[in-house]
């Protein structure tokens, strides 16, 4: 570490000192770290919250704490004892881009979120001194909507989210014609079937590892899908599709206040043209709905990622445009880590080649530097 970072890692203030701040105006916000004693509070704030989703809990930032060694830095404004507006935020030290502050890593939502006006106000404020305090290049902001209009919005990324059916036996008509015929020739022509269980997540990473490989991008660790896994509500589930015993594809999905999201997915090299993708996300829908569920979310994609776009809207979603955020430090400039960035080009082309024991560990590595 050099001198400079070392001191300014030293001013940071430990969530100790930053809970032991004094409480001066009941009525005036007050600022301060995130304490390990009150994340069920804060839980329980975020389950409150139209806006609060999985990715604000603290399971998630717990999980991207211990797979990354990422630094919490989650911030609470209080109103007294109350708390009144928060912001889920983490410091990450990348080799490729420097310092960052990100709220949330490897996440689709994030951002601060509460319905007190000048406690959000505060926590800007807190947040772009942090970014300075810990010689940050930038604070990236996933909002699902843009609540700091002094904050330059990023027009990269789209959403999918569309309501389910009352019924699960609704899920498959409810489907665009196509994307009907392709999972019903999935089911009926294939005999393709499906499990669900928490036992099956090595199997359904390895699909998923496997996948993104295929497809020149890194997978994200199995100790960090693992972690979420564990850390996730009791309705989200694990599914495999199997073809005649054998396991063609699987997928992680997050059950939240009635959203059912598919994450994690992969196929094997044979999956795809038995329609598996097709398949598992009908029976996904289908799980949800047994849940309790009201809506499916898609989850994000990149303006530019074509295919994946094209995909969603095959299956009749369409997309709503992300008004993410990034505030950029003064005198830098703010990092681009896309992997449609023309300096990863030659590393898409090259990394579908390589064997699984070289991209599993050096994507281990390289999502660390490139917080998703």
């Amino acid at each position: 570490m050099t001198t400079l970072a070392a001191s300014v890692a030293a001013h940071v203030p430990s969530i100790e000192q930053a809970t032991q701040a004094p409480m001066r105006n009941r009525n005036v916000p007050r600022i301060e770290f995130l304490a390990a004693e009150h994340t069920a509070e804060w839980d329980e704030f975020v389950g409150r919250l139209a806006a609060g989703s999985c990715f604000h809990a603290t399971a998630w930032t717990t999980a991207v704490r211990d797979a990354f060694g990422h630094q919490d830095l989650t911030l609470v404004a209080r109103r007294g004892s109350e708390i009144v507006a928060g912001l889920p935020l983490m410091l990450v030290r990348s080799r490729l881009a420097g310092r960052m502050l990100v709220s949330v890593p490897y996440a689709v939502y994030g951002g601060a979120i509460g319905n007190d006006a000048e406690g959000l106000d505060a926590l800007r404020r807190e947040a772009i001194r942090l970014t300075a305090q810990c010689a940050a290049r930038c604070l990236e902001l996933r909002s699902e909507r843009a609540i700091w209009p002094d904050i330059a919005a990023v027009q990269r990324y789209v959403t999918f989210r569309k309501p389910l059916p009352v019924r699960a036996d609704q899920c498959l008509a409810a489907l665009p014609r196509k994307a009907r015929a392709a999972a019903r020739a999935a089911r009926d022509r294939f005999g393709l079937a499906h499990v669900v269980g928490r036992e099956h997540l090595p199997v359904a990473w390895r699909l998923y590892a496997g996948a993104m490989g295929r497809l020149g991008s890194i997978a994200y660790p199995y100790r960090f899908v693992a972690a979420l896994v564990n850390g996730a509500s009791d309705e989200s589930f694990v599914s495999l599709v199997l073809c005649r015993g054998t396991p063609v594809a699987g997928l992680i999905t997050w059950v939240h206040r009635g959203t059912a999201m598919p994450y994690f997915v992969g196929t094997s090299p044979g999956g795809a043209p038995l329609n598996a993708y097709n398949y598992v996300y009908l029976c996904a829908m289908e799980r949800a709905v047994q849940l309790g569920c009201h809506t499916f979310d898609f989850g994000r994609s990149r303006i530019d990622n074509h295919g994946a776009v094209a995909f969603k809207r095959h299956q009749g979603f369409e997309p709503t445009p992300l008004e993410y955020q990034v505030y950029v430090a003064p005198g830098c400039t703010p990092p681009d880590l896309s992997p449609s960035h023309r300096r990863f080009a030659l590393a898409r082309r090259v990394w579908p080649l390589l064997p699984s024991f070289v991209t599993i560990p050096l994507g281990a590595w390289l999502s660390k530097q490139i917080p998703g």
